[in-house]
């Protein structure tokens, strides 16, 4: 027998959802998606509506849900299957356990109205993005007067907990960012990116460093690797456990890596095609000269690969071959799926940054870091927001954290650059539509071996839209989907063991992922084993390792890896 809901507990659950069922569905008709940044300032607001059969729906389902929770509290037992409230402290908590049931219902309600609100696909996208923000922002969790985790552990530490809490607070202000790991513990060049090696050659782009070989001989065509300039390139270089760098020079590859310089005010004018030809290119025109090789092998990394198959096309438009095959980790080409970032970018927020810094300017790095950290923001921004600030924790050491919390700027005219070309008009798949360095890009002349991989889970690069390259790309090619995410698929060494992989040997490329991947064979652990024996396929055969750095007397050892460009600070 089931009690009847209390008309004090339907209002306060009515409550819950924003002062009843007109309230919330008015909000979400209103929801101020350009102070999300989902819109520019000024732009015109979204048109939604609602199927009223729908509403009915879910507010019969939301009235049938909330009788059960009702009679839940006459039990005192609640199912809370979140992690954010697993704690045996919230489950002995009455008050708490039920305030975050309460949290739950209503979270889930918002998502089916926001699911059953009627408008275009973009408007859609934004309006689920923007409720899962106002949602996990709301979490009891966050709170002090509603987390029992955190009002135990005040009790317990007798305030001190509290204390710590706002010394963090103040010292995330100061630093400008919130802490994912105890940054102290950590130094470029100290206890990451440590691989020997030094730079043999900089501009005002980038530093070129060659790693020391770990073999005695090494393959005659030499190794490049272009990281995003999104990011520093010691992802490729926390530890030696999990260095790619590393692991590239244990395997005989004679291994050159680009450092971008975070740029400055010095920088801020700098354009698309000066990446391309005075970063990708000539990164591959003095790894030829230090090496003499005629050809070399190239790597790209996200936006790295979005750069390196750029300088190929513009290269093959010139006439000029110098790589003899190409890997690209977690890389868009075709922009058609991108995933959740699809709903930042449309004609009004393109143009908008345009006339900000099309001309000069600089993208903050700590701006991009925040809207990266947005996409999961229970465990990129609230969790951190918890155990920093309510519980007055220090975030356990964790390499990876530490390089993602290392932000870089962008030029301006870069920035607006890329938006345009490739979210908004994924200009690169159509041949000539856009040009690069005075030449027409056409993909179709990118004819070359290829390595591509794409991360399951990936929330930046989606899987489909890693896979969607097979498509655009010519040449020989081959596809590996590694588990989990951008970073943690990617950063994946063998000796871990951890995950799988996905990879299929008769060589067909159907135009959908889905159809790929149910003919793939997953295999347990890393893919960089495959990936190293391909790779080597394309090396030529073995020579003896160089004795010194660089190529006297033009390309010298400046200065010991990482270099200085690593270490500028946004």
């Amino acid at each position: 027998m089931t009690a009847a809901l209390p008309p004090a507990l339907s209002q306060s659950l009515e409550l819950g959802l924003g002062d009843g069922w007109a309230k919330a569905l008015q909000q979400l008709r209103n929801l101020d998606l350009g102070g999300m940044g989902l819109m520019p300032q000024g732009g015109d607001p979204p048109q939604v509506g609602f199927a009223p059969g729908k509403l009915l729906q879910i507010q019969q389902d939301y009235v049938r849900e909330a009788s059960e929770l009702w009679n839940q509290t006459l039990q005192a037992n609640f199912s809370l299957k979140d992690k954010r409230f697993k704690g045996d402290a919230w489950a002995r908590n009455p008050l708490a356990s039920f305030s975050a049931a309460v949290y739950l219902l209503n979270a889930r309600t918002l998502m089916a109205l926001a699911e059953a609100a009627e408008g275009d696909a973009k408007t859609k996208a934004r309006l689920r993005f923007a409720v899962e923000q106002w949602m996990a922002a709301a979490a009891p969790s966050n709170f002090l007067a509603f987390n029992p985790e955190a009002q135990r552990k005040a009790i317990e530490t007798k305030g001190e907990s509290l204390a710590k809490g706002v010394q963090n607070m103040l010292h995330d202000m100061r630093q400008g960012h919130v802490s994912m790991t105890d940054e102290s513990l950590f130094e470029v060049g100290r206890n990451v990116a440590t691989t020997e090696g030094a730079v043999v050659f900089e501009n005002e782009l980038f530093q070129l460093i060659e790693y020391k070989p770990l073999t005695a001989k090494v393959h005659e065509r030499p190794f490049l690797m272009v990281p995003p300039c999104i990011n520093k390139f010691y992802i490729l270089d926390l530890q030696p456990e999990n260095s790619m760098i590393r692991y590239a020079v244990s395997q005989g590859m004679r291994t050159f890596v680009v450092s971008w310089r975070n740029p400055d005010e010095s920088l801020a004018a700098k354009t698309w095609d000066n990446y391309i030809e005075d970063g990708a290119i000539q990164a591959i025109r003095t790894v030829k000269d230090v090496t003499g090789a005629e050809q070399i092998n190239a790597l790209g990394f996200c936006v790295g690969g979005t750069i390196l198959t750029t300088a190929l096309a513009v290269l093959a438009a010139r006439g000029e071959k110098p790589v003899a095959s190409a890997t690209l980790l977690t890389t868009l080409l075709d922009f058609t799926d991108t995933g959740i970032l699809d709903v930042f970018i449309d004609e009004a927020f393109v143009r908008f940054r345009e006339m900000q810094m099309g001309q000069r300017g600089l993208m903050a790095g700590k701006d991009m870091a925040s809207t990266f950290s947005f996409l999961r923001p229970n465990d990129l921004v609230w969790n951190y927001v918890v155990g920093n600030y309510l519980k007055g924790e220090t975030p356990p050491p964790f390499d990876l954290l530490y390089w993602n919390s290392d932000a870089t700027n962008l030029p301006g005219p870069f920035y607006a650059w890329y938006l345009r070309h490739t979210y908004l008009q994924n200009d690169l798949i159509k041949p000539g539509a856009a040009t690069v360095c005075g030449e027409k890009i056409n993909l179709d002349l990118v004819d070359l071996p290829v390595y591509l991989y794409g991360s399951r889970e990936d929330h930046i690069v989606p899987i489909g839209g890693a896979y969607a390259s097979t498509q655009v790309l010519p040449g020989k090619k081959r596809f590996m989907m590694g588990s989990s995410g951008h970073i943690a698929g990617v950063i994946n060494p063998p000796a871990a063991k951890k995950r799988s992989h996905w990879v299929r040997d008769d060589g067909k490329f159907p135009r959908k992922v889905a159809d790929w991947i149910d003919g793939a064979t997953e295999t347990p652990g890393s893919w960089w084993t495959d990936w190293s024996d391909w790779l080597k396929s394309h090396a030529g055969k073995q020579v003896a390792a160089p004795k010194a750095y660089g190529h006297a007397p033009r390309y010298k050892a400046l200065e010991p890896a990482p270099g200085r460009y690593v270490k500028a600070k946004a």
